[in-house]
């Protein structure tokens, strides 16, 4: 009887000792596609003007693609059922009456990784200008999560290709679905095929002194890419090459990447004396140590075919850009 009340007490203290190192409580993973987003809101809520607001801003059209596609894909969940596996969607975002009113995101509360914006307000009106001031914040806390998920995902198949290091000196993280399609001295074209069309990748660099001005820069931005397509992006027969597509002109923003001064372009791009055309993101890099830009682009062809997708796979790819150990390239 000794023996087990000795056995019985030592157990409670190893339990009670481990308890006291982690408190932590077990978290299941959180699920979802990429981009995807549920929604916890009553239906009356969300069949009126509070849920007109909610798709407004977070089911708004992405930039530069040829149709409207959200920003999220949004799964409606009414408070009665969200519960158990409801509430491990990886983004989640709450809106509902309350006494008071809260607008906060909170960290992995039901499931990890995971982000859950909340919206809690007394009437209608005052959720709506709650989601008003905070859903660009919600919004872009999303995205960087929905980066760092792809590229978790991204790692579990690599492609261990070493032409980006040895003629431009970086390093993109990619999966071994792309394979290299071109290279030269300071141009490197990687593709990756799909079932229908194809989404590729490239990188190359320009003498820094190109770094396009505010006053000129869009200008600057499509002379430049017209110009590489032109060299390296042709088509079956002489003339036919990639362009900006004239149509629409690109939307231009200020970024980082890898920790560097950036410009982000995303727009249209179509074949000079052809009918083909799509989407594109571009990234003009300042690497000042090498006196030089670094350029990358991806574009897609999937005609028919939604593209947000893919188009936000090329956008974690080149977000993964690493210089390699400094030195006069």
């Amino acid at each position: 009887m000794k023996k087990i009340l000795v056995i019985v007490f030592l157990a409670n203290l190893f339990f009670s000792c481990k308890g006291g190192e982690n408190n932590e409580k077990y978290l299941p993973d959180s699920v979802g596609a990429i981009n995807t987003l549920a929604v916890v809101i009553d239906n009356d809520l969300w069949l009126g003007k509070v849920g007109d607001e909610v798709r407004d801003h977070f089911a708004a059209p992405v930039d530069g693609l040829p149709w409207d596609e959200p920003l999220f894909s949004i799964h409606h969940i009414p408070p009665s059922i969200f519960d158990g596996f409801a509430r491990n969607s990886r983004n989640i975002v709450v809106v509902q009456k309350d006494t008071a009113s809260t607008f906060g995101i909170a960290e992995d509360p039901y499931a990890q990784p995971q982000k859950v914006a909340f919206f809690k307000a007394k009437s209608e009106d005052e959720i709506i200008e709650l989601i008003q001031k905070g859903a660009n914040k919600v919004i872009k806390t999303f995205k960087d999560h929905e980066i760092k998920e792809n590229q978790k995902r991204i790692k579990r198949s690599l492609n261990r290709e070493t032409v980006l290091e040895e003629k431009l000196g970086i390093s993109l993280t990619m999966p071994s679905v792309y394979k290299v399609a071109k290279q030269e001295n300071n141009f490197v074209w990687i593709r990756r095929e799909l079932q229908k069309g194809h989404m590729n990748i490239l990188a190359y660099e320009l003498p820094l002194s190109q770094l396009p001005k505010d006053s000129t820069k869009l200008d600057m931005i499509i002379k430049m890419r017209d110009s590489i397509g032109e060299r390296y992006v042709q088509g079956r027969e002489e003339g036919m090459y990639m362009i900006t597509e004239k149509a629409y002109a690109p939307y231009v923003f200020d970024a980082k990447i890898a920790g560097r001064e950036s410009i982000e372009t995303k727009g249209m791009w179509e074949v000079k004396n052809f009918i083909m055309a799509g989407p594109f993101i571009n990234y003009i890099v300042e690497d000042k140590e090498n006196d030089r830009l670094v350029v990358l682009e991806g574009f897609t062809f999937a005609p028919s075919t939604g593209k947000r997708d893919y188009m936000f796979e090329l956008e974690t790819i080149l977000k993964t850009l690493k210089f390699e150990a400094s030195e006069t390239l």
